[in-house]
């Protein structure tokens, strides 16, 4: 009789909103986590940001992960550009030339790196 009194369709629906609600908290959570452990913030700037996720919380917690997207983003751009070095032959060229200049390499080393920068 149970059956009759709640459609199936009903028990997706609760389920799906249970759902919703468990990863709902779980981001909240993780949130939370973040902002404690984040070594950037100092203490005022971790109180504003519980504040701002207690009060406002879609919008607070919306504004933190796209601050921390824009972060690890800029984050990554440097660790990309440390690891892949000058890819810009002018700025090669440069750099060689200053050496030469100081003496550091001879003018065959320069004459022989130079045509490796210009055949790349």
């Amino acid at each position: 009789m149970l059956a009759y009194d709640y459609p199936l369709l009903g028990a997706f629906w609760t389920m799906l909103w249970l759902f919703l609600f468990f990863i709902w908290i779980w981001i909240l959570i993780s949130v939370f986590i973040d902002i404690f452990r984040s070594e950037d913030l100092g203490g005022w700037a971790k109180a504003l940001w519980v504040i701002f996720v207690v009060i406002l919380p879609f919008l607070g917690v919306l504004v933190y992960l796209i601050k921390q997207a824009a972060q690890q983003e800029k984050e990554f751009r440097g660790y990309v550009q440390q690891v892949a070095g000058d890819s810009n032959p002018a700025d090669q060229l440069a750099k060689l030339a200053d050496l030469k200049d100081r003496g550091v390499i001879t003018e065959d080393e320069f004459a022989s790196q130079k045509a490796k920068i210009l055949a790349s």
